[in-house]
């Protein structure tokens, strides 16, 4: 079934990411870390279908956001991210997803670990986590090329200082802040091993961006003694994938 989502709102996350806040009156609420399909139709009938997760928590206001990352020569994220307008409409289907949830009455630590744009679906997991009663606590691995790439920063930085249940590490692959502690490189076991969850704290571990990322992260986790079926992934490539 398809809904008419209206732009209330419009936000830069980076030079080439933008959230984009949708009125969606028959909104049937989602879980976070699903995702919607989003469909754009040309005045010629010609229409395009990709699917982007969902960064806001689950509310009741009806409104969704999404967080859409430019492509150099995508079909759709240029529209969305350089000429939607406030006001515009746009043909949205969903909630998708049963499996990359996160629910609020889950008790086991929680590890996410995100590769650029994947930290969307993780987003909502965190704003759902602290928009309910939850105790259980966060951590979050975040690797991104540089320090500019980092979504929502604000929000990111003033939760981990409010808040003790969200520790958050970044991991810049190509350029990092001065002073940084670590140089820029990839993610690797021995980072692993250093800030996400212990595997004798059996957390459910949620992996989401590039597809090569995550199939490596999984790898490193279940090295680290994670059994595999704690480590629920999501993945995207160039095209047509969730974003």
């Amino acid at each position: 079934m398809w809904r008419v989502g209206t732009v209330v709102a419009l936000r830069d996350e980076t030079q080439t990411a933008k959230t984009i806040t949708l009125r969606v009156v028959d909104w049937p609420n989602h879980v976070a870390g699903q995702h919607v399909d989003v469909r754009l139709t040309a005045t010629d009938g010609y229409s395009a279908v990709r699917s982007y997760s969902i960064a806001s928590a689950p509310n009741a206001e009806g409104r969704v956001e999404l967080t859409v990352e430019q492509l150099p020569e995508g079909e759709v994220s240029p529209y969305l991210t350089q000429e939607l307008a406030i006001g515009d409409h746009i043909e949205l289907r969903g909630p998708i997803g049963g499996w990359f949830i996160w629910r609020p009455r889950q008790t086991e630590p929680i590890q996410l670990i995100a590769g650029g744009s994947g930290i969307v679906p993780l987003m909502a997991m965190i704003r759902s986590r602290a928009s309910t009663g939850s105790t259980v606590p966060f951590r979050l691995l975040y690797s991104v090329r540089e320090p500019g790439a980092v979504y929502y920063r604000n929000e990111l930085q003033a939760i981990s200082s409010r808040d003790d249940w969200l520790t958050t590490t970044h991991a810049y692959t190509r350029a990092a802040p001065k002073d940084w502690l670590r140089p820029p490189g990839r993610v690797d076991t021995s980072l692993i091993a250093n800030v996400t969850w212990p595997s004798s704290q059996t957390p459910t571990c949620y992996v989401c961006g590039p597809t090569a990322f995550v199939e490596s992260i999984a790898a490193m986790l279940v090295s680290c003694g994670n059994h595999p079926d704690k480590i629920k992934t999501e993945r995207f490539g160039p095209t047509g994938g969730l974003k």
